[in-house]
């Protein structure tokens, strides 16, 4: 499995501050892990995202930094994505993988229902040579959707594809791929600030081969994990996470644990 091209797929979460409940208490709406919630970011409000994932088998891992920004409002957002990885293909070597720049566009926010269509350029700024990038600029899709069930439940389904003119392998042979990501989550809520989660994603993409050909890599995994939140009077929200990637289908047998923390605050 590519470490490298399942964390551009699915390690990009984005998010809004918590919202209130008909009680008044405050309760977690984004802060998935590897499911895209369909959330911007409110006016005056930054959010900066940490995730850690490491599977067991390879020895692989990857931290991701994400900082969002409401530009001005919930409407637009803009935000980039700095992964650090460790792969085992074709030798085992740490570094910054492929950086993504990302616009997000808020087309459905009513009550019960969230929509936000997304558009990343990714840089290679990972080192295709160590397996940390593709070596070319790629273009990114997602289409998130959120849906309420009720006060305690909620759903989030995404469907998104990749293009990479011109992607590398490690010893220089190129050729055009495209790769798609899907998933699904459902998340009970315990209480307002403590939240059970089970993610189901999925990717399917294509490897440059050193041939020039190209051939499909496929990943598939099962994540149920927990998260937690608390609030300070200073408006600062923290939001820490765990879960654990289970492999099934096409990636049977790998196993990790994936660590999430999120930090949200004003910024005026």
């Amino acid at each position: 499995m590519s470490i490298h091209r399942f964390i551009v797929a699915l390690a990009m979460t984005f998010g809004v501050p918590l919202h209130a409940t008909a009680d008044g208490a405050k309760k977690i709406q984004d802060n998935s892990f590897l499911i895209e919630e369909a959330y911007n970011q409110e006016a005056g409000v930054v959010q900066h995202i940490q995730s850690f994932m490491y599977l067991r088998q390879s020895k692989e891992w990857a931290y991701t930094f994400t900082q969002e920004w409401p530009i001005p409002d919930e409407t637009h957002q803009l935000s980039y994505t700095i992964p650090v990885l460790r792969v085992a293909d074709p030798t085992a070597s740490t570094g910054v993988g492929d950086i993504a720049l990302n616009y997000r566009y808020q087309a459905i926010g009513r009550e019960g229902v969230a929509f936000a269509p997304r558009l990343s350029v990714i840089a290679p700024s990972g080192d295709y040579r160590k397996g940390h990038g593709t070596g070319a600029i790629g273009i990114q899709v997602n289409l998130p959707l959120s849906v309420e069930l009720s006060d305690s439940v909620v759903t989030h389904w995404n469907l998104g594809g990749t293009y990479t003119p011109n992607s590398r392998e490690s010893g220089g042979a190129r050729a055009d791929t495209v790769g798609s990501n899907y998933g699904a989550s459902i998340i009970y809520l315990v209480s307002a600030n403590f939240n059970l989660m089970l993610e189901a994603a999925g990717t399917n993409f294509e490897a440059v081969q050193a041939d020039g050909s190209r051939q499909h890599e496929k990943t598939m995994f099962i994540n149920p994990g927990f998260r937690y939140a608390t609030n300070f009077d200073s408006g600062l929200q923290v939001v820490s996470g765990v879960s654990r990637p289970i492999g099934v289908g096409p990636s049977s047998g790998t196993q990790g644990v994936l660590l999430y923390v999120s930090l949200e605050h004003p910024f005026k």
